[in-house]
C-alpha cells in the first residue's frame, strides 16, 4: 500500500481501528484512506474508468484473482472461493460523472456534453482536466462569462450544459488540436482529495461511486484467508453513471445467487426539514428499501437490519423517490437474485466535490463483512 499512502494529501493521521463482534483488529483507518484518496483522485468517467481500475488492481493484487472483460469491468475473485458454495457478488462502479468533448470551436474553445446526471448549476466556473491523445490530462475551466458583460436579462439566469464550453487556453482550434485534444476526448472535474482529522470528514470528488469502490475492497481485505460459507467476487463495474451498462455483462459472468451493493448515496442532511432526512452525514450506513430501479428484497432487508443492530453498527434507511442503482440489473439477472444496497453518505453527489464520514464508510465496511460471515446456502435460501 506503500504507493497509495503516498498519494493521500494529508499531514497526520489517527492511527485509529475499529473492533469488530469478535473483537479483533479489523480496518486501518490509515490504509483505508489511502485507498479512498487514490481512487478518489483517479480520473474515471464513464467508459474511461483505466485509471481507477489500475488504482483497484495495485491495492488487492495480493488479496484477489483479478480478471478483466472489454467493458472495464474488475474481476476480483477470493482465493478462498471453491466453486461448489454459493456465489455472492460484490458490486460497486467505477466510473464518475463527467463529460465528453463534442465540438471545437474556431476560437479554440470547445462544446462538451454530460456523462451522467449533471445539474446546469454545478457545472459552471469549475476547473476540469481534458484528455489528450497521448493520454495526458490538460487543465481547463467551464467557462463563465464574467459579469461586466452580461444585460440585465441574462443577469442570474443560468446557461444550459448544451451553451457552455470548455476553455483550456487556446486561441483557436488548431492549437487545441496541436495539444492532441478533439472530439471524443473525455473530461472530468480537477479535485484533489482532501481529509479532515479533527470531524473525520473527506471532501473530494466521485465519491460517488469511489467511496463504494474503496468499500468493496476494504471488505475482500478484511476477509483475506478467512474461511466463509459462500463464495465471494466483488466487481468494480463500469458505465453505471450513462445506464447501468458495465454491471449487465458483469451479473451474467459472475451468476450470483445474492449481491450487496455499494454505493455512494447523495445525502439529503442540508436540504430537507430533520423528520424528513433519509441519509444524512455521520448517521451510518444507509440501507433503501425502494429505488426507481428496485424494491429491496425484505427479507434480505430485515437479516441485514437485524445484523447491523446485532453488531452495533449505525444504519440509516431510506425510501427515495429519485434514482436507481446497479442493484436494479443484478436482481433482475438469472433467475432473480437478492440484492441489498450499502450506500455511504455523499453530500453534493453528482457535482465536482462531495463531503463523506469515515465513520459512515467504516460502517458501511463492517456491515458487508459481518452479512458476509452469516450468510450461508440455507440463509440465502430464505430470501
Amino acid at each position: 500500500m506503500d504507493s497509495l499512502i503516498a498519494k493521500i494529501h494529508l499531514t497526520c493521521y489517527n492511527e485509529e481501528k475499529f473492533r469488530d463482534l469478535r473483537g479483533m483488529e479489523t480496518l486501518n483507518r490509515k490504509d483505508s484512506l489511502a485507498l479512498i484518496s487514490a481512487l478518489s483522485d483517479a480520473y474515471g468517467p464513464s467508459g474511461f474508468e483505466d485509471e481507477a481500475v489500475a488504482v483497484a488492481r495495485e491495492a488487492m493484487a495480493d488479496v484477489t484473482d483479478l480478471a478483466e472483460d472489454p467493458l472495464r469491468n474488475l474481476y476480483m475473485s477470493r482465493r478462498e472461493n471453491t466453486g461448489n458454495r454459493p456465489m455472492v457478488m460484490l458490486d460497486a462502479h467505477s466510473d464518475e460523472v463527467g463529460f465528453m468533448i463534442r465540438s471545437v470551436l474556431p476560437n479554440g474553445t470547445m462544446r462538451f456534453l454530460p456523462l451522467g446526471g449533471w445539474s446546469a448549476s454545478a457545472v459552471s466556473a469549475h476547473k476540469v482536466r481534458v484528455r489528450a491523445a497521448d493520454g495526458s490530462w490538460v487543465s481547463g475551466i467551464v467557462a463563465a462569462q464574467p459579469v461586466h458583460y452580461l444585460s440585465a436579462a441574462e443577469k442570474g439566469k443560468a446557461p444550459e450544459i448544451s451553451q457552455m464550453v470548455i476553455d483550456v487556453g487556446a486561441c483557436s482550434s488548431a492549437e487545441v488540436s496541436a495539444m492532441g485534444i478533439g472530439v471524443g476526448a473525455p473530461v472530468v472535474p480537477d479535485v484533489i482529495f482532501e481529509y479532515n482529522e479533527k470531524n473525520g470528514v473527506m471532501l473530494g470528488k466521485a465519491f460517488d461511486c469511489r467511496v463504494g469502490c474503496a468499500v468493496l475492497c476494504d471488505v475482500l481485505r478484511e476477509l483475506k484467508g478467512e474461511e466463509l460459507s459462500v463464495d465471494v467476487t466483488g466487481v468494480l463495474t463500469s458505465q453505471e453513471e450513462v445506464g447501468d451498462r458495465g454491471v449487465q455483462v458483469a451479473a451474467h459472468t459472475v451468476r450470483p445467487d445474492l449481491a450487496i451493493v455499494f454505493e455512494g448515496a447523495p445525502a439529503d442532511d442540508t436540504f430537507v426539514p430533520e423528520p424528513e432526512i433519509q441519509t444524512g452525514l455521520g448517521r451510518g450506513v444507509m440501507l433503501r428499501h425502494y429505488d426507481l430501479g428496485m424494491i429491496t428484497n425484505p427479507r434480505f432487508m430485515r437479516f441485514a437490519l437485524q445484523a447491523a443492530q446485532d453488531a452495533g453498527i449505525p444504519t440509516q434507511q431510506a425510501v427515495r423517490t429519485g434514482g436507481r442503482t446497479n442493484g436494479a440489473q443484478i436482481n433482475l439477472s438469472g433467475e432473480g437474485v437478492p440484492v441489498v444496497v450499502l450506500s455511504v453518505p455523499v453530500r453534493y453527489a453528482h457535482s465536482h466535490h462531495g463531503f463523506s464520514s469515515i465513520e459512515d464508510y467504516e460502517s458501511t465496511v463492517r456491515l458487508a463483512v459481518q452479512l458476509l460471515r452469516l450468510m450461508d446456502e440455507e440463509v440465502i435460501n430464505r430470501f
